[in-house]
């Protein structure tokens, strides 16, 4: 049976954390309306004009992880938790930022001062930690890294197309709140977005206009052409959690946000390798103990899940009804060039970028769609389906393989997708492309005059604003060697199994 993932928390980072959202939420500084609004006021018939630009509305920090090479095996475990502590660093910088508004406003330098300066401070510290281990452990550390530790405050005018900057709509009382003292715009998440900007009507959405050089489907008409369709239900048992057993193993809340699990049923930061094979797992056939996994979708709609008070949840700004899959299509597909390998046990994949937003679009993947619509795909925004239509998640995998690791230092480097003729990159063999699609029963958001009421939005790091962008799935290859041999055996004569 199935069971909650509880946090093991920290009490005093949670009292911080959970008090700077109870403020934020109760209108004690993270005033997203007036954070727009302000770009021009007017106080007592004074005309006083304020540049957008000057204003910081989300942090953004370099990866670190995403540049770092070779850390040998033994040094593997210190470096993950050294970056899994500078996440909680940005995130507790972003916490400090949305809570502090009214200080920001009187002081032009206190972001700088006051957030960004010492962030980088303790950001210094910790790459000049991870040199050290890489080094202790027979590496060689990239004496560059320290030119990473600063941090750049992003300003509202590269938040949105304009939006909400000339007030309609909103509120301009000096406090950006309505009368009870709630802000109009931020949806009780605290934390700020989505917003209106963040969805497209699908019917706006040109066909086949997605041009991504990520998640193209591997499968064609040529090459190995049959499939293999994994059954394993939609979270049915409840298994919740927002650890990351990938990125940051043995690192509670080493995500920020929930996941939905499926598949493996012991899966958390402290799982080994052992637990997962030992592991029960949703799937009808029992030699799949894969464990399939997701940010969880959620109706930013006031309802308080069981999470609401937790690390992940909503003290860090992922609040509202979790809504669970209709469906869950996972299936491994071939490729258009040539026949695939067996995946290795215990292969680690991830694809999309939990914090493509600040990185930029390069490991950016997932996309989001609608049921009848699914010639329509968009990475950037989430989408208003029409009257019964479903909103649709979508994630293709890479599925070439460096044929030697189960995993790489950034997590990335020892699988790639294949390329646009289908084929993969030099040193790299063709292994069954995951395709992974999620369909969702979603309340119509209300759009108008530059507000959303009551969205929906992927969880995520509390800095990345809920942006659907962001979008990410993960998989980790716990299949025994016969149902492999299944998989492989399928795909390559053509056959459609499950």
């Amino acid at each position: 049976m199935g069971r909650n993932t509880r946090k093991r928390r920290t009490p005093l980072a949670t009292k911080i954390v959970a008090g700077a959202a109870a403020l934020a939420v109760g209108g004690g500084g993270l005033v997203w309306a007036n954070f727009y609004a302000s770009a021009h006021e007017e106080h007592s018939g004074h005309n006083r004009t304020r540049s957008a630009a000057a204003q910081v509305a989300t942090i953004d920090c370099p990866d670190v992880g995403q540049e770092i090479r070779d850390v040998p095996d033994r040094a593997r475990g210190e470096v993950d938790g050294e970056l899994a502590t500078m996440n909680s660093q940005i995130t507790d910088a972003y916490q400090r930022l949305a809570t502090t508004r009214r200080a920001q406003a009187g002081d032009a330098q206190f972001v700088q001062n006051a957030i960004l300066g010492p962030l980088k401070d303790r950001r210094k510290a910790i790459i000049d930690r991870i040199q050290l281990e890489i080094n202790r452990a027979g590496g060689k550390a990239d004496d560059n890294l320290d030119q990473l530790a600063e941090c750049q405050g992003r300003p509202a005018d590269q938040m949105q197309n304009g939006e909400g900057q000339n007030g309609e709509g909103q509120n301009q009382d000096g406090d950006g709140q309505d009368g009870d003292g709630q802000n109009q715009d931020d949806n009780g998440n605290g934390a700020a977005g989505p917003f209106a900007d963040d969805f497209v009507d699908i019917n706006d959405v040109e066909p086949n206009s997605r041009d991504l050089e990520n998640g193209f489907a591997a499968n064609g008409d040529g090459g190995s052409t049959g499939s293999f369709t994994a059954i394993c239900g939609v979270n049915e048992n409840n298994l919740f959690n927002s650890d990351n057993l990938i990125v940051a193993p043995g690192v509670d809340n080493g995500a920020h946000h929930t996941h939905d699990y499926v598949g493996n049923q012991d899966n958390n930061a402290f799982s080994s390798d052992e637990d997962l094979a030992n592991a029960d797992t949703s799937c009808q056939n029992q030699g799949d103990k894969s464990t399939y996994y997701w940010p969880v979708l959620r109706l930013q709609d006031g309802t308080q899940e069981f999470d609401a008070n937790d690390q992940g949840g909503g003290a860090e700004g992922n609040v509202g009804k979790i809504l669970k899959a209709s469906q869950a299509e996972i299936k491994f597909v071939g490729n258009r060039q040539s026949d695939v390998v067996a995946m290795p046990k215990f292969l680690r994949i991830i694809t999309g970028d939990a914090k493509a937003f600040t990185n930029g679009v390069a490991n950016a993947n997932s996309s989001f769609s609608c049921t009848g619509f699914e010639d329509r795909q968009v990475t950037d925004k989430y989408v208003l389906c029409p009257e019964g239509s479903q909103v649709v998640r979508t994630s293709n995998f890479q599925s070439c393989w460096d044929g030697q690791n189960i995993d790489s230092t950034n997590h990335r480097d020892h699988v790639a997708f294949v390329q646009r003729d289908g084929s993969c990159p030099n040193g790299f063999q063709a292994i069954p492309q995951l395709q992974v699609r999620l369909v969702y029963d979603v309340p119509a958001p209300t759009v108008e005059n530059g507000q959303v009421q009551n969205p929906y939005a992927v969880d995520g790091f509390p800095e990345q604003l809920h942006k659907p962008i962001t979008d990410h799935n993960d998989f980790i290859n716990v299949m025994d060697e016969d149902l492999m041999n299944k998989v492989v055996d399928c795909i390559n004569r053509g056959e459609d199994c499950q």
